[in-house]
């Protein structure tokens, strides 16, 4: 049987250049890829992986993502303080697990989500 090891979603994107800067020094990912047409790009933190591609004509949709992490509320004050597009405070939610958003400049949204401690 496989076993699914990762995912690195593929997420458009009005402006390349511009995305690539703002995840750098806004979300705190750094650029591992940039393809030499200018029209995809890697950005990692930690094991995570976005794929990004220009999207300038936009004919896609923003698209969504839910990254699990450790350290929530440190994560939520460095990325309020770097100037992210918080969408969503930290919020404890009934499921189980505390989260908070931010939406990027083309409209994609980054949900990170840490466990409740189990009582």
């Amino acid at each position: 049987m496989a076993n699914l090891l990762r995912i690195a979603p593929e997420i458009p994107v009005a402006n390349l250049h511009a995305a690539v800067e703002h995840y750098e020094s806004v979300l705190g990912f750094r650029a591992v890829m940039n393809r030499p047409g200018g029209d995809y790009a890697i950005v990692e933190r930690g094991d995570v992986a976005i794929h990004l591609f220009e999207d300038a004509a936009r004919t896609h949709s923003p698209s969504s993502m839910h990254i699990f992490t450790t350290g929530l509320d440190g994560l939520y004050d460095e990325l309020r303080e770097r100037g992210a597009h918080i969408k969503q405070i930290v919020v404890s939610q009934p499921w189980g697990c505390r989260d908070f958003r931010v939406h990027d400049d083309s409209g994609n949204e980054l949900k990170f989500t840490e466990p409740l401690p189990e009582d």
